[in-house]
């Protein structure tokens, strides 16, 4: 006959014999805590490590050219009406819309959405009190150009151009400089990385883990310092790469709140879901004791008395296990351990 004996609180609580029906039988002794075996639906879930960033990465040029007079800080915010940076002093500034500045628009130019564009954006400047945003260039429209130009330290020409204006679908997060002061640029050099301001989690997630990422699921994310937010599923890429000797899919994960950490790049934990087990019964992770034979089992708590009960474990997920075992019913106690 083989015996098992497992240790608690420093002493031995149990005794299980082959012959025997697999259920110790009860001694009296302690316990550091107690928790209730409970009957719930349970989600099976997987950690993946992930990176915190920022949405809507990109790479600007510009089409000014000479020696750069001003950079932005790498992590600083630019808004519209504000210089992404200076070349020969001159301001490039950011303006907000989808449509790239790719015309010269001055008196004469044919009509269009660019021309639109342009008018919203001086008139949120409060330039062109008399200015009709439409897609006509008009004699009010240069008036306002002139005027901003003027403000700006720009020749008053009545003409913008992609020397001076850079148009963004909102304000920018430098991500990175691709220029110095005192450097050289020349039209359609890149001279920085930015993103948006909205904070996302990037993971690269295995190919063989794709059925975790489904689109519109929920996930909870842990951040740095032992933050917790939760999350949604918001991209899931379609094409596998090769990333440091692995097969990898790009998931993208958006916060529904704003995390404190102001970090970029900064490592994170994602607990994704990968199943359902309905109406199981459940204990702490904690409860559950590595048996010296193989397997697990669980302290069962009967006022003053313990008994070890072997049991066969499921599905894990938020700090909890599925189990079934002999005798096993909701709302028995079961021993944890102290922290």
């Amino acid at each position: 006959m083989t015996l098992l004996a497992v240790v608690a609180a420093g002493a031995v609580i149990a005794v299980l014999a082959d012959g025997g029906a697999g259920v110790a039988t009860p001694v009296r002794a302690q316990v550091a805590d107690t928790a209730v075996i409970t009957r719930q639906d349970l989600l099976d879930t997987k950690t993946v490590t992930g990176a915190l960033t920022y949405s809507g990465q990109r790479r600007l040029t510009t089409g000014a050219a000479g020696t750069v007079t001003s950079v932005p800080a790498e992590g600083s915010v630019v808004r519209r009406g504000r210089s992404l940076l200076k070349v020969d002093r001159r301001p490039v500034t950011l303006m907000y819309g989808t449509l790239p500045l790719y015309r010269p628009l001055r008196r004469g130019v044919s009509d269009g959405p660019d021309v639109r564009q342009l008018e919203r954006n001086l008139r949120a400047l409060g330039y062109g009190k008399d200015l009709t945003v439409d897609d006509h260039f008009s004699y009010a429209t240069y008036l306002a150009v002139r005027e901003w130009q003027q403000d700006r330290g720009l020749p008053k020409t009545g003409q913008v151009d992609d020397t001076q204006v850079l148009f963004l679908p909102s304000a920018v997060r430098v991500t990175e400089v691709k220029t110095v002061v005192g450097g050289r640029i020349a039209p359609g050099q890149q001279v920085l990385t930015v993103s948006d301001l909205n904070r996302l989690v990037h993971v690269e997630l295995d190919s063989g883990d794709q059925t975790l990422a489904k689109k519109g699921v929920k996930v909870t994310v842990e951040l740095p310092g032992g933050e917790k937010a939760a999350g949604k599923i918001t991209e899931v890429g379609t094409v596998a790469r090769r990333s440091r000797d692995r097969t990898v899919i790009d998931v993208e994960i958006t916060l529904t709140r704003k995390p404190k950490t102001k970090l970029d790049r900064a490592p994170v934990e994602v607990e994704m879901v990968s199943g359902r087990r309905k109406n199981v019964l459940a204990v702490p992770v904690e409860a559950l004791l590595a048996l010296r034979e193989g397997g697990f089992g669980i302290e069962i708590v009967e006022g003053s008395l313990i008994r070890l009960v072997p049991v066969k474990v499921g599905a894990f997920g938020s700090g909890m296990a599925e189990i079934t075992g002999d005798g096993l019913s909701e709302g028995m106690k079961v021993g944890v351990p102290s922290e």
